[in-house]
């Protein structure tokens, strides 16, 4: 029963799409302004401080007269980049294995294409695998997942 619950709360936080294990991915059905928008704020929300912003789509944009017909073949509409850090789990993650403080600080990636933004995060726990850190890698990951699933319910207006 409870596989079954947790199976319908992925559901729920939007759209779980395939990607690699080291992956989570989530798609809202919105546009690259209004989910942006919810994941800074549920971010934030969750104490994950953002320190970086990127629009890597315009940067991209740049290079396409250099690149011809190899610039953007997916014709992804716009790439943006999320950079945030939480003091205190970067202090527990240094406290427990201080190598994996390359986490810090961690990104969440958005590209959208057809009206739908597509959510990217690198999951902590892949590359802490076998550290002392794990469990705080976990709780990390845990933390920023839930906020991204909050991120994709406000985006999608639910």
């Amino acid at each position: 029963m409870k596989k079954y619950l947790f199976a319908l709360l992925l559901l729920l936080g939007g759209v779980v799409q395939a990607a690699p294990p080291g992956v989570l991915r989530l798609d809202a059905r919105a546009s690259m302004d209004a989910t942006y928008t919810a994941v800074y704020a549920a971010l934030e929300e969750a104490r994950f401080w953002v320190v970086f912003e990127a629009d890597l789509g315009s940067n991209l944009a740049a290079f396409a007269e250099r690149w011809g017909d190899d610039y953007n073949r997916n014709a992804l509409q716009a790439i943006r980049s999320i950079v945030v850090c939480n003091g205190w789990y970067a202090n527990q993650m240094g406290n427990a294995d201080p190598d994996l403080l390359a986490l810090c600080p961690l990104r969440v990636n958005l590209v959208e294409k057809d009206g739908v933004t597509r959510i990217l995060f690198a999951r902590p726990t892949t590359i802490a695998a076998g550290s002392p850190a794990l469990a705080v890698a976990q709780e990390v990951e845990d933390t920023i997942a839930e906020a991204l699933r909050q991120a994709v319910a406000k985006a999608e207006g639910r």
